[in-house]
């Protein structure tokens, strides 16, 4: 399934399948961006610390992308809210109490999109969203390299 990553003619198609998936990873699309990191740093050791910095590059941009579209959202929100919509007011109140260093937590599955979003729509600071949320994605992939790395 991730035999794409291990092109054997090489780095590029296959550190570039990394950028992308982790990419795709990070936006409301589905992806499975650890598993390709484990699947590249297995086949082409030497790789890993290019690997590291596109994984942790695609995986921020792909997080400032939904980020960019929750800035895209109206701020005002009118009086037809919904059950949904309001369910998501805890983020929006977490935001504005704990600003853009909540979003170390940008890489965790389900609410790492819905704060990148509401990061957006709250027009928190573009730069340091973006750093927060690259330190904490950055954190997320040396670890699993790390984990990788002891067996």
């Amino acid at each position: 399934m991730l035999d794409f990553l291990i092109a054997p003619e090489g780095a590029v198609f296959g550190l570039g399948g990394l950028f992308l998936l982790s990419f795709l990873a990070a936006t409301l699309l589905p992806g499975g961006s650890e598993a390709a990191l484990v699947a590249l740093v297995l086949a082409h050791p030497e790789q890993t610390p290019m690997a590291f910095i596109l994984a942790t590059t695609g995986n921020t941009l792909g997080g400032m992308s939904t980020y960019a579209a929750g800035r895209l959202l109206p701020q005002k929100v009118g009086a037809g809210e919904t059950a949904d919509s309001l369910k998501h007011l805890k983020y929006r109140d977490a935001l504005h109490r704990h600003g853009t260093l909540l979003l170390l937590l940008a890489w965790t599955p389900v609410i790492g999109d819905a704060l990148c979003a509401a990061a957006g729509w709250l027009r928190l600071p573009w730069l340091s969203s973006a750093l927060w949320m690259a330190l904490g994605k950055g954190l997320r992939y040396a670890v699993v390299i790390v984990g990788v790395s002891a067996f």
